[in-house]
């Protein structure tokens, strides 16, 4: 097992001891024994990789080095995390363009058509309320969702 691994993926999410003993379900000196080079049982293992949503066999593989002979795998999960992050807020702006155009056009042909009763006010708050929800997904609870999955996917492992 590659000692500086845990250590490594710890410090590239910016995590402390505390924090990862607390995702892994394990004691905070069991980490620190394990960054210090102590053996590990699988199940300890299994629950730190879970924390870091990757397999056990990667926790334990050698780290890819490039040419400088810094870790590039943590960075490459970081920068595709990120990745999709910036992909999730372009879609939620592209939906808050297309909610303002099609209500406005809604607007224009309620007034024309029928400007005593005012129809246009249905789709326009329940479109709004399913916006409201994805930015609040996308913006607010997305790293609460990462942290219950991972959470989840501990106890599935351990039982």
């Amino acid at each position: 097992m590659n000692l500086n691994r845990i250590k490594q993926l710890r410090i590239s999410r910016a995590w402390s001891q505390e924090q990862l003993a607390e995702l892994s379900s394990l004691s905070v000196r069991t980490v620190q024994r394990i960054e210090n080079g102590e053996q590990a049982s699988l199940e300890t293992l299994g629950a730190i990789a879970a924390a870091f949503d990757i397999k056990v066999a990667e926790l334990i593989a050698p780290v890819d080095t490039d040419e400088n002979g810094s870790p590039d795998l943590a960075l490459d999960q970081h920068i595709e995390a990120a990745r999709r992050q910036v992909r999730r807020e372009s879609r939620f702006y592209r939906g808050v363009i297309i909610y303002i155009i099609v209500n406005l056009a809604l607007f224009v042909i309620n007034r024309v058509s029928d400007p005593g009763y005012s129809w246009f006010y249905w789709p326009l708050g329940m479109w709004g309320a399913l916006l409201l929800f994805r930015g609040l997904r996308v913006f607010v609870l997305r790293d609460w969702l990462s942290r219950w999955e991972q959470t989840r996917l501990q106890r599935i492992l351990r039982k």
